[in-house]
Order: C-alpha cells, then sequence, then structure tokens
C-alpha cells in the first residue's frame, strides 16, 4: 500500500494561537450552565429516526479493536494493555473443585485502563488551564472521579448517524506519520464521496495507520508516537459543521508531531474543554471502510454506548455501523 507522506508544517503553534481558537469554537453555556453531554446535544429524536433509515442491507460492522494483552500500549501516561483473568474455568469444573456449589461454570475479570483500546473521551478527559468542558473547575475530577461531565452522563447519546470520511483512500494510500489532515481534505474527501457532513453527524476519519501496523504485526510508536492526524485548525472546521463526536483510527485523533513546541496535544486542549465534543480513538474501520468502498455508501446507523461508569472520563466501547 502507498505511504502518503508527512505534509508537517514549519511554523509551530504558540500559546496565543491556541487561546485565539479557543475563544473562537467555546461553546460553554450554550445548552445552559448545568450541561455536561456537549455536542451530543446535536443529536435528537429527528436525527435518530433518521439515522435508522440509513439501514438497507442489514450489514453490521464492529469497529473495535480485541481487547487483548497484544494491543497498543506501551505505557505512555502508565496506561496498559488488558490484563485478562480467570476466576474459574473448565479445567477447575472437571476436576471437581466446583462440585460443592453445585454448579460447574467459567467466570473472569479484566483489568484495564479505560483508554487502553477502542474508547471514548469523556468531557472530563481534558482541561484547559483550570477549568474543563462548560466552565467547570478542573477539581471536581478528583480522586473519587468525575463530579462533572464524567462519561455516565452520555449513556443513551451515541446513536445517530454516521459517516466515514475515507481519508487515506481519497489520498491514495496510507498516511504517513506527521501527514496533518486539513479542513479542506475533509471536505473534499466527503466531497469525492458523494457524502454531506450534517449537524449531528458521527464522523469517523480513517488515515490508515492502525492497518499500517496491524499488516507490519508491529505497533511501533502507535500509542503515543507520531502520527498522522487532524490538524489544528479542524477544530473550526469541528465548530462549524456542528457534529456530535469525531473518532479516527490513530491513538489521539490529532497528528503527531503536535504542530506546538509548547503545548502537548494543542488540538485536544481546545475541542474537548471547549467545543465540548466526544472524541472516539483506536477505532478499527479497515472493514467498514473496504464496504463503503465497494457500496459507496459512506453514512450508516452509528451505535457506540459508552459504559455507564460513574465518575470516568473514558469507556471502552465496541463501535457499531449498520448499513
Amino acid at each position: 500500500m502507498k505511504i502518503v507522506p508527512s505534509n508537517n508544517p514549519a511554523r509551530k503553534l504558540n500559546r496565543a494561537d491556541i487561546d485565539a481558537m479557543a475563544d473562537k469554537v467555546r461553546n460553554w453555556n450554550r445548552w445552559g450552565p448545568d450541561d455536561e453531554i456537549g455536542t451530543l446535544n446535536f443529536v435528537g429524536d429527528e436525527e435518530v429516526r433518521a439515522a435508522a433509515g440509513l439501514v438497507r442491507k442489514g450489514r453490521v460492522i464492529s469497529m473495535g479493536l480485541d481487547f487483548n494483552f497484544n494491543g497498543p500500549q506501551k505505557g505512555w501516561g502508565n496506561r496498559f494493555n488488558p490484563i485478562h483473568t480467570m476466576l474459574q474455568t473448565g479445567t477447575d469444573a472437571v476436576a471437581g473443585n466446583q462440585d460443592k456449589i453445585g454448579i460447574r461454570y467459567a467466570d473472569d475479570m479484566v483489568t484495564m485502563p479505560l483508554q487502553c483500546g477502542t474508547q471514548w473521551d469523556a468531557l472530563g478527559h481534558v482541561f484547559f488551564d483550570e477549568q474543563m468542558w462548560n466552565g467547570y473547575d478542573a477539581r471536581l475530577v478528583d480522586s473519587t472521579g468525575a463530579q462533572k461531565n464524567g462519561i455516565e452522563k452520555t449513556r443513551d447519546r451515541m446513536v445517530g448517524r454516521g459517516v466515514l470520511l475515507d481519508v487515506a483512500r481519497f489520498k491514495g494510500g496510507y498516511l504517513d506519520d506527521g501527514y496533518g489532515i486539513s479542513s479542506a481534505d475533509l471536505d473534499e474527501c466527503a466531497a469525492a464521496q458523494g457524502v454531506e457532513i450534517r449537524r449531528g453527524d458521527f464522523v469517523v476519519v480513517r488515515t490508515g495507520h492502525m492497518e499500517r501496523c496491524l499488516d507490519a504485526g508491529d505497533w511501533g510508536g502507535y500509542a503515543g508516537g507520531d502520527a498522522p492526524g487532524l490538524r489544528f485548525e479542524t477544530a473550526e472546521w469541528i465548530y462549524r459543521k456542528e457534529i456530535a463526536a469525531i473518532c479516527t483510527d490513530t491513538w489521539g485523533c490529532e497528528v503527531r508531531p503536535n504542530e506546538s513546541v509548547d503545548i502537548n496535544q494543542p488540538w485536544h486542549w481546545v475541542v474537548i474543554p471547549m467545543i465540548g465534543i466526544s472524541m472516539g480513538e483506536i477505532f478499527n474501520v479497515r472493514e467498514l471502510a473496504e464496504d463503503c468502498a465497494q457500496d459507496g455508501a459512506y453514512e450508516f446507523l452509528f451505535c457506540a454506548p459508552a459504559l455507564p461508569i460513574t465518575g470516568a472520563v473514558g469507556s471502552p466501547i465496541n463501535p457499531i455501523a449498520i448499513k
């Protein structure tokens, strides 16, 4: 597969650039001072009914990466891959160890960071200085969890019209590390696919980064290293389009190396706490991309409910596209 080379710009953003964008796209109080779900407010009954009408052939496609010890995590932020532990097994059953209980069975558990695989970032995940989404004090996320903007507030909101923007296919190959997807790239890709981005959409962007790693059998620097991704400028595109959520097949959605030498993940600084958008990361979109290319339909019913873990700032998911 061809690799589309990096286009990382020479000019690096400074703090003034970040502040200016934050002021331009701030949605605080747009849905009232008590809001905790941000741009998910763009999805109402009408949008869900319309999305359900996109199901025509009954094809169900998962965008979830398997949760196992072979995942992409390498220790960034103390994140590790899931640890699956059996509590009871078939060998226990056959050995007679469970006979006193009166039933033979298997049981298990998983230990993992909530953001180690395919997942949502909650609105309490990233702070802009001392505040988070809707102006809440960052200190409301403490050792007991998020008192505001926890992932459980979105438990019934992650359903609607999904749109795949297959930027990798549009550009002719997997995007190389450092390739920054511009607003123009997004618009031109949508036009080439014959799909319109609408208010309340769940937009999934394919870069090919995960597929590069899976094809090579090596995650390399996928988790926390250099990557293709969305340019900082796309914060304004997200704000203007009034989409519900943005998702990609990369670890952190935005381009790395970052466009700023002073700030880590500058795009995150703005889109989560200021715009209030839900962000999906580590999506496995290969199968969806192949299906969309075959039938020419890049819109679908999107369903990816978060686990309602009280006070959590992220949630593992198995996002589904139904066509």
